[in-house]
């Protein structure tokens, strides 16, 4: 069967596995951060500094300076080279890339195909796809990977709006479909999920230590935990060393953990979450909890726990959020993804009337976010809204008085009181 017989012989569908980059010497095993300097082309670029070693190597370390988080970078590169695998792109024509290629290469990978309005025809083309922000940074990431290997930047500003002006559009077939906002972590949940885990248990007390420092520090999830174990980084990662303990002005205790490296950080630039008492769920208990049922030195992971060997392991992401879940779904709340905590910290914080400011300092954001305000302002609307009209008290006896939906497992109001 030929190749263009073969296309025609399928229904396009989402690959069901992960799509595979095929070995290349050019493309060598590498951690991601890695790939913008090892990957190579096959074409020579031209010369961007006089000859002279000196002027080379101060070049060199100038351009890997430059980039702050050059991991999400080999994400893209990856996906890239996968595009260019599936439709045989030769060696000579991905670095430097033409603009017909990388129009290709994002369309492709922002399209799902299971979306009916693009009509797409039979076809055994694999796609695995993502959102048009996604696709985005993955241009981003060709870009550096061009400038980094001595090759100009390969889209002008009228090429990469008609990308643009491409992925807008699959942007607005692709409306319909997107999930609605991951709902925010209440103090009710977290009151569940310290209830319901074992704080003697190695696994559970850093699962606890993780949730009650992302709720109060409204931290990002991935700021408390690794994609893998293999890839703990100690200058990308908190470690134990990280997290120093203190009191303030006023002789109130407090925990600091400096972030080596955030997401909204300039190059060399450090951010730190601050920590304070919270009652029954407090942060400063949880972390040393976590420090006493799992000891560990300051090089080690800030949230790890000890498999039965008696091995230090960083909290791998996956593991965690299949942890919380699951205790979510058993007291009837469904599943919370990990950048819900970051938000219920802020719509709790902003529901205890903390000044805005307050909490865009604490929570690192460069503004409090339009989106941010709606999310947390709909857990508060009654505190601000409700009862507005006076009516007489007769007219309204028993009658508007405001109630939390009730599921099996709830955890009662008089928790959030805590």
């Amino acid at each position: 069967m030929s190749s263009s017989q073969a296309h025609r012989a399928s229904t396009p569908t989402t690959s069901p596995l992960p799509l595979q980059l095929r070995p290349s010497h050019l493309r060598p095993k590498c951690q991601a951060s890695e790939r913008l300097f090892l990957w190579r082309g096959v074409n020579i670029p031209p010369q961007v500094t006089i000859k002279n070693t000196t002027i080379e190597h101060l070049a060199a370390v100038a351009s890997r300076a430059s980039l702050r988080d050059t991991n999400s970078y080999g994400s893209g590169l990856r996906k890239f080279h996968i595009f260019c695998d599936i439709f045989s792109i030769p060696e000579k024509e991905r670095l430097p890339a033409s603009f017909a290629l990388l129009h290709s290469f994002a369309l492709w990978a922002a399209s799902d195909p299971e979306i009916p309005e693009l009509n797409l025809p039979p076809t055994s083309i694999p796609f695995e796809p993502v959102a048009p922000p996604v696709a985005r940074k993955y241009l981003a990431a060709i870009r550096a990977w061009h400038i980094t290997q001595g090759w100009p930047p390969p889209l002008d500003d009228s090429q990469l709006e008609r990308i643009n002006w491409s992925l807008r559009g699959l942007e607005n077939l692709n409306t319909h479909r997107r999930h609605p906002p991951r709902p925010p972590i209440t103090i009710a949940m977290l009151t569940a999920l310290k209830n319901t885990l074992s704080l003697d248990d190695p696994f559970d007390a850093c699962i606890w230590a993780m949730a009650a420092c992302a709720f109060f520090g409204m931290m990002r999830f991935g700021e408390v935990s690794v994609l893998s174990r293999a890839r703990f980084n100690p200058s990308q990662h908190l470690t134990r060393g990280n997290a120093i303990f203190d009191q303030d002005l006023r002789g109130c205790p407090y925990a600091r953990l400096d972030l080596p490296a955030a997401k909204t950080a300039k190059p060399g630039e450090s951010q730190s979450v601050f920590l304070n008492e919270q009652g029954s769920l407090c942060p400063l208990a949880a972390l040393r909890n976590m420090a006493k049922v799992t000891p560990a030195a300051a090089s080690d992971p800030l949230f790890s726990w000890r498999d039965p060997a008696g091995t230090p392991r960083p909290m791998v992401k996956a593991r965690a959020i299949a942890r919380i879940n699951s205790i979510l779904t058993a007291w009837g709340w469904g599943t919370h993804f990990g950048h819900s905590f970051r938000i219920g910290g802020a719509s709790f914080y902003l529901s205890q009337k903390v000044d805005p400011e307050v909490v865009r300092i604490a929570g690192r954001w460069k503004s409090l976010a339009y989106q941010l305000y709606i999310r947390a302002f709909e857990q508060i609307a009654s505190q601000h809204l409700a009862n507005t009209v006076p009516t007489p008290k007769a007219a309204t006896e028993g009658v508007g008085r405001c109630h939390a939906p009730k599921v099996f497992g709830d955890v009662s109001m008089d928790s959030e009181a805590e």
